[in-house]
């Protein structure tokens, strides 16, 4: 139940000045930071993280995506995923961005849930996209590019901890106490 997530504050976050803010919200939902740092991708580090398997399935919805609005293109559904994969990829390598390890309960759920939809255009207002982000993945793919849409968050458990893995060395991520977990984690009774 005690889970941790992986967050990546994505270099138009860091650009723009919110990664105190986003920081903020997490600190204030009970989750604790246990790693952070800033750091340019090296290419080995992005092709583990936005693996190659994501190219088809980047590709097929972005072609729906781009026939539904009546995009013309004559990219195949290969090139289109591997354009917009190289784009994101390129953008972790080029710009400075944070990485962060949240620790908390279903801290996974949680995470996303403050995060919002992948597209910020789809992100509720009260959500970090949905607060600071507008553009929408099919306008952003229009470009030929990733959408730049502040943070990427963990999915799952198991990709939480495989993408903490890429980012972070066992002894950079810390055990402490926080202040919440004497009323979150309490053991004795009231």
């Amino acid at each position: 139940m005690i889970e941790r997530t992986l967050v990546l504050l994505k270099p138009d976050a860091v650009k723009r000045g919110l990664c105190g803010e986003i920081l903020r919200r997490f600190e204030n939902a009970g989750l604790k930071i246990v790693s952070l740092k800033m750091l340019k991708a090296k290419e080995d580090q992005v092709k583990k993280h936005y693996a190659d398997a994501l190219i088809p399935i980047v590709g097929n919805k972005t072609k729906k995506d781009w026939d539904a609005w009546g995009v013309e293109y004559t990219e195949s559904v290969e090139e289109i995923g591997q354009m917009i994969v190289k784009s994101i990829r390129n953008m972790l390598m080029k710009h400075a961005f944070v990485a962060v390890v949240l620790e908390g309960v279903h801290a996974v759920e949680n995470v996303r849930k403050l995060v919002g939809s992948t597209g910020p255009k789809d992100s509720p207002p009260g959500t970090i996209r949905g607060d600071f982000g507008h553009a929408s993945l099919g306008y952003a793919s229009t470009k030929k590019k990733g959408i730049a849409n502040i943070i990427h968050a963990s999915g799952n458990v198991e990709e939480a901890k495989h993408e903490i893995s890429i980012w972070f060395k066992p002894e950079e991520l810390f055990d402490y106490k926080s202040v919440h977990e004497e009323f979150v984690f309490q053991t004795q009774d009231w």
